[in-house]
């Protein structure tokens, strides 16, 4: 019977395999990447506090997560059928909604935080 960390280990081979396909094939996930370097970047160069910085990273991870379910979603319905189905687009349309929502909890975030400096 296989170890509690060899199937650790595997997991987190799978899982790194997702990521990186992710970032090579979705252009969406490669542009929250790229939008939270640049966002934690922000965090880190002006003077917010620890909690206000901690809160805007991990939200901006939370829209990556969002966007890789998106894209499981979205590669599920393609797989599954090539017909063109109203069905497959709300589904895609709704797992799309949970990107732009995601991405509108980081936009308050952060209008919180520089509302804090700048009022």
């Amino acid at each position: 019977m296989r170890t509690f960390l060899s199937r650790t280990y595997d997991r987190f081979f799978w899982s790194w395999n997702g990521l990186s396909d992710s970032f090579r094939n979705e252009h969406s996930f490669r542009y929250w990447v790229w939008a939270n370097i640049g966002s934690a970047a922000l965090a880190f160069w002006l003077p917010l506090t620890h909690g206000e910085r901690g809160l805007i990273i991990c939200l901006g991870l939370m829209v990556m997560v969002v966007e890789l379910l998106n894209t499981a979603i979205e590669n599920t319905v393609d797989y599954i059928s090539t017909e063109r189905h109203p069905l497959a687009g709300r589904i895609k349309d709704a797992a799309s909604a949970g990107v732009m929502l995601s991405a509108f909890i980081v936009a308050v975030a952060w209008g919180f935080a520089l509302a804090r400096l700048y009022l």
